[in-house]
Parts: C-alpha cells; structure tokens; sequence
C-alpha cells in the first residue's frame, strides 16, 4: 500500500482494529456464542459486528441485490472504483487467484464489488471491468445517496481528491475487504495485499 494511504488511514485503521478486537468472543441471544478466541481464521475475525446486513444495490446489469441473493455463498465485498491504479486491481486480481486455488469451492463464494465513484463508473463500464477478473464477480452502483449509505453502514472511509487537470480526480479510500459467512453474517476482514493463501484458508474454514 502507498505511503501515503498508510498515513490517510491510520487513525481508520487503528479504530477499525479497536472494534474489531470488541467484536470478538460475544454472546448473542440466548448465550450463543457469536465468535470464539480459539478462532483459526488468519484475517481478523469480525463476528457479532452488526454491519450493513440490510444493504440493497444494484448490480452492474441492473438487477437489485441483497445479501439474501447469496444465501448459502460466502459474499467478499470490496469498495473501489475502476480508475485505481494500484489497490483496486490488485485486490481483484488477488480475488480472482483465491477462485482459482478454491477450485468447485469457487461456486459458492460470490465477490462484490461496490463502486465509489458513482459519477464515472457506469454500469456498462462496471460490466466490462469487474467480470474481466473472473465472470463471476459482479460490480455494485448506485447513486450518491445510495453510495454514501452503503460506505456509512459498512464503516467505510472514501473521498474524491482533485487532480491536475480540472474535472480530473482519484478517490481515496479504503482498502480493506468484508466477508459474509453462507448464512449473511458478517465474519471477516480482509487486510488488504497479503496474497491468496490466507483468503483461501479462511473462506474454506467458513464454507466447511
């Protein structure tokens, strides 16, 4: 990750972490445990957070979606957006190596990808990109409003940064990803840049 985004994020970063670590080893009603501390996953283990379960998006093909679309799949969900440089491709292309090394697991993971440039990222634009990684991912847009809420429920930090040249922009944002377990809870976060390898482990644990 560039310098400049560790610097940006830190202070997200570190209370992301803090509630994170809170999530952990709770009890949900009726004294269920929700998350254990022997826990073998290698991301961090979110379970019990109470994050965007509800969210509703349209697809790149125009088809509204919902975690219960996904029932029974394991649902990776990551914000960018398709002019990024460097973090949104290369979580892709780590995404789709993890659909690779899952072989038939494959079928039951469905990956998300939910734009935040809105303006620029186009359904049509967001149907050639996002299944160019694996034709079964599917790209999420919607309108500001609907993005900015998507962004708030799910704790997600992103802003549009000027460029040089007038009307050009990045946008900042995290880079982190979130995973849903085959019953449409939150169980997972996913550092960003660390291969395939541990995405595979714990999307097996999960999906065993």
């Amino acid at each position: 990750m560039p310098s400049f985004f560790r610097r940006r994020f830190a202070p997200f970063l570190l209370l992301a972490a803090a509630l994170m670590l809170s999530a952990c080893d709770k009890q949900g009603e009726g004294g269920q445990l929700l998350s254990s501390s022997a826990s073998t996953f290698k991301n961090t283990d979110v379970t019990g957070l109470d994050y965007a379960k509800d969210f509703a998006m349209p697809d790149h093909n125009g088809t509204m979606r919902t975690l219960a679309d996904f029932k029974g799949k394991a649902v990776v969900v990551f914000f960018g957006y398709t002019q990024c440089p460097d973090v949104c491709p290369s979580t892709m292309a780590e995404m789709a190596s993890v659909m690779q090394q899952l072989g038939p697991q494959a079928d039951k993971v469905q990956v998300l990808f939910v734009t935040v440039d809105p303006e620029r990222d186009t359904p049509a634009l967001l149907s050639k990109y996002v299944p160019s990684f694996d034709t079964r991912f599917l790209g999420l847009v919607g309108d500001k409003a609907q993005t900015e809420k998507i962004a708030k429920d799910f704790k997600v930090f992103y802003q549009k940064v000027p460029g040089k040249e007038p009307g050009s922009y990045t946008m900042d944002h995290a880079a982190g990803s979130y995973v849903f377990d085959p019953q449409g809870r939150i169980r997972l976060f996913v550092r960003h840049g660390q291969g395939a390898e541990p995405i595979v482990h714990d999307l097996k644990l999960l999906l065993s």
